[in-house]
C-alpha cells in the first residue's frame, strides 16, 4: 500500500467522552474526541502513523497496516475500560471492523475492496452478542453484509455496519462516515459540536489523569480491595505476554496495547496500596 492510498479509520467507544477522555490520551497519539449519539463517543486519529513510517504510541519505525495499528488501539482502549470499542478501518484494497471487549479476544470482519465477504461468518454473531444487539433482527442485518452483493463495495459495507449500529444510539458526526466527501469537520465548528483535541501530556499527567477517573468512577468496590488487585494482577498476566507477542511480531499496535495493559495492571495494584493504607481506611 502506497502513501496515495485512501485510508481512513475510526474508533467507536460505548461510552461517553468524559469517560474516553484518560484512556485515549494513553495511545500517544494526537486523536480528535467527540459525543456520537446517546452513549457512545468516537475517536479520530489527526496523524496517520500506518503511512508515516513510525509505529503506534509515536514508535519509530516502518509504517503498520492500517488494520493492525487500530486492533492494537482498540484493545489498548477496551482492557483498561468496561466499555467495548468497535475499530471501523479502510484503505485502498480493503475495509473492515475490529471489536475490542474487555480481556475477550477481538474479533473482526473483513471486507476487499470490491465488497467481497473474507471473514468468517460466526465472527458477527459474536460481534452483536458483545454489543448487546438484537439477536433476530440485527444478526439478521449484520449476516446480509457477509453475502455476495455485486452492488456493495468495502465501504458501503461500513456504512450497512454503521446503520445497524445506529439502533443502539450511534449517531456519527457529518462528514466522518466511510468513503464521505469533502473536509473532515474540526472541532468548534458547528458540524462537530463537543468536539475536542486529545494529546499526550507526559507519564505524571497520564497517572493522575488515570487515578482522578478511577476515583471518581462509579465501579464501587472494583476500585480497591480483593477483586481490584486480582483485576490488576490478571491485567499484569495478560499485558506482559501480549507486549512480548507483539514485540516478536514488530506490530506496534499490538506492543503499546500489552504495555499499557501491564501499566493498567500496575496503577491498579498501587491505587489499592494507596488507597488501602491512606488515613481513614477501613480495608
Amino acid at each position: 500500500m502506497d502513501a496515495t492510498s485512501p485510508v481512513g479509520a475510526l474508533l467507536l467507544c460505548r461510552t461517553a467522552p468524559e469517560a474516553v477522555r484518560p484512556v485515549a490520551r494513553l495511545l500517544r497519539e494526537p486523536l480528535l474526541l467527540a459525543p456520537a449519539g446517546d452513549g457512545w463517543s468516537v475517536l479520530v486519529p489527526e496523524g496517520e502513523p500506518w503511512q508515516g513510517g513510525r509505529q503506534a504510541g509515536g514508535t519509530p519505525g516502518a509504517a503498520e497496516p492500517v488494520d493492525r495499528v487500530l486492533g492494537g488501539w482498540a484493545t489498548a482502549l477496551a482492557v483498561g475500560s468496561t466499555w467495548p470499542v468497535v475499530a471501523l478501518w479502510w484503505d485502498g484494497d480493503r475495509a473492515g471492523c475490529t471489536l475490542a471487549a474487555g480481556f475477550r479476544r477481538p474479533v473482526g470482519y473483513v471486507w476487499l475492496a470490491d465488497g467481497t465477504p473474507a471473514g468468517e461468518d460466526e465472527a458477527v454473531r459474536t460481534f452483536a452478542e458483545r454489543l448487546g444487539l438484537d439477536p433476530v433482527l440485527d444478526v439478521q442485518a449484520l449476516e446480509a453484509l457477509t453475502r455476495p452483493d455485486p452492488d456493495a463495495d468495502a465501504r458501503a459495507r461500513l456504512r450497512g455496519l454503521l446503520a445497524v449500529l445506529t439502533r443502539t444510539g450511534l449517531a456519527l458526526p457529518a462528514g466522518l462516515g466511510p468513503g464521505e466527501p469533502g473536509p473532515r469537520p474540526a472541532p468548534g465548528g458547528e458540524e462537530w459540536p463537543g468536539a475536542e483535541r486529545v494529546e499526550w501530556t507526559g507519564w505524571r499527567d497520564a497517572v493522575q489523569v488515570d487515578l482522578d477517573a478511577v476515583e471518581h468512577s462509579r465501579m464501587g468496590p472494583w476500585t480497591r480491595g480483593p477483586r481490584a488487585r486480582a483485576l490488576a494482577g490478571a491485567q499484569l498476566a495478560a499485558g506482559l505476554p501480549l507486549a512480548l507477542w507483539g514485540a516478536a511480531r514488530r506490530s506496534g499496535g499490538w506492543t503499546f496495547a500489552g504495555v499499557l495493559l501491564t501499566a493498567h495492571g500496575a496503577l491498579g495494584l498501587a491505587y489499592d496500596r494507596i488507597r488501602e493504607s491512606g488515613p481513614g481506611t477501613t480495608g
